[in-house]
């Protein structure tokens, strides 16, 4: 128990930074009704206060039949999973958001014990439905790299 409240301390604090940093982003272009700073400050202020309220809350936190040890396998998916977020920070801006998010979504549905046809669906349609909502719907544009061809 005390082990998962100070790892969520180290995230509480993460986030804080991230949020701090996020306050002052300045895009060098203009997103229309929300600005740029909303996504990235809405995100890790959420994050700040779920952590908040996991640390401080009085139920204990057990350990069910259900939940695995800490071991080395989670581990590793742990930092797999951190790798492929990386990755998609790093790919967001070529390869766009449709693509980037859609091969992010799918190695993480992969790495969790997913099957390749229901991750690949379901992230296709995550990927296609999140642009739709962003771009179109709430008019922040987001890149689309390689698949710049399909705005008309």
């Amino acid at each position: 128990m005390i082990f998962q409240r100070a790892f969520m301390a180290v995230w509480l604090v993460a986030g804080l930074v991230m949020l701090f940093i996020a306050r002052d982003y300045q895009a060098p272009f203009s997103y229309e009704p929300v600005g740029p700073r909303a996504y990235p400050m809405l995100m890790f202020g959420l994050m700040s206060l779920g952590l908040a309220y996991l640390i401080i809350r009085p139920t204990p936190i057990g350990d069910g039949e259900d939940q695995k040890p800490l071991d080395a396998s989670s581990l590793r998916k742990v930092v797999a999973c951190c790798a492929i977020l990386l990755g998609y920070a790093l790919t967001f801006q070529p390869l766009g958001f449709p693509l980037s998010a859609f091969i992010t979504a799918t190695l993480c549905g992969l790495l969790y014990g997913g099957r390749l046809m229901p991750c690949a669906l379901v992230s296709l349609l995550l990927a296609i439905g999140l642009y739709v909502l962003f771009d179109r719907v709430m008019e922040v544009p987001l890149p689309l790299g390689v698949l710049e061809f399909l705005e008309g």
